[in-house]
């Protein structure tokens, strides 16, 4: 019995960061390019009491064995990307990726990171970088006297400038897909950054080779779905109680024996 007390506290333990995981998601539900996270669990190491397959006299071997679990873990958080709903913003140096992609984002301390969120800025020198101030890869360079902003679907950037100035071509996104994006490492403000996981990046032109297409105008929202995760934490409660439960029924039966024997 002191045993399933220890079972049980795992149980509490892994039901507590599940809670976590599905409160992160549910804060992050208008976080523009968030990808929901998973708590993945498995079943903690077994006491091996008989073992399948054992002789269970000369003639007769043991058909099953006795196994008593020790609980549970959660192993890993897995980031779910799934594409967002696609959101009308009429900004032009908005940009959402439809399909497998990543903008690459030059870091300060010269690092690159990656992002799905497209809710550029320009800076006083005409560059086009995020909310944070880090610039995109290629840096892309906007002419002061560019009246209008136009993104391709496959990246090319051009310019209409002043005066009769005409059409000028000022620059191509690129995006950057990986293997497995479930293991790149999200380091907050909406960047992940590359891992032995992931594998490197494959640079390549929107749309072409498994790269998604460019919709200028557009954010991604975010994909967690509030209903389904409403249903997970509810899930998640019931479980944490049954743990708790559990763990009472076990110091009752405990307590039984002590006053009783």
């Amino acid at each position: 019995m002191d045993g399933s007390m220890w079972v049980a506290k795992t149980g509490l333990s892994a039901q507590s960061t599940r809670m976590t995981v599905i409160a992160n998601n549910l804060a992050n539900v208008n976080t523009v390019g968030f990808k929901k996270d998973r708590a993945n669990f498995e079943d903690l190491l077994y006491q091996r009491i008989v073992q399948a397959g054992s002789q269970a006299d000369v003639v007769a071997e043991n058909p099953t064995g006795l196994m008593l679990g020790t609980g549970t873990r959660v192993v890993a958080t897995e980031k779910i990307h799934r594409q967002g709903n696609m959101i009308s913003t009429e900004n032009s140096l908005d940009i959402a990726i439809a399909g497998d992609g990543f903008f690459a984002i030059q870091q300060a301390d010269g690092t690159i990171a990656y992002t799905r969120d497209g809710s550029f800025k320009l800076d006083n020198a005409g560059a086009l970088v995020t909310a944070s101030g880090e610039t995109t890869i290629p840096q892309i360079n906007i002419p002061q006297d560019a009246i209008s902003i136009n993104v391709g679907r496959d990246g090319t950037i051009t310019v209409e400038l002043a005066q009769g100035g005409g059409a000028v071509q000022v620059g191509q996104l690129q995006l950057s897909r990986f293997v497995n994006n479930a293991g790149l490492m999200p380091q907050g403000r909406n960047l992940y950054a590359e891992t032995n996981a992931s594998g490197q990046p494959i640079v390549g032109i929107p749309g072409a080779q498994g790269a998604g297409m460019l919709m200028q105008g557009t954010l991604e929202a975010s994909n967690v779905n509030v209903v389904e995760e409403m249903v997970n934490m509810i899930e998640t409660q019931r479980a944490y109680e049954i743990n708790s439960k559990a763990i009472s029924a076990a110091d009752g039966m405990l307590r039984f024996l002590n006053n009783n024997l």
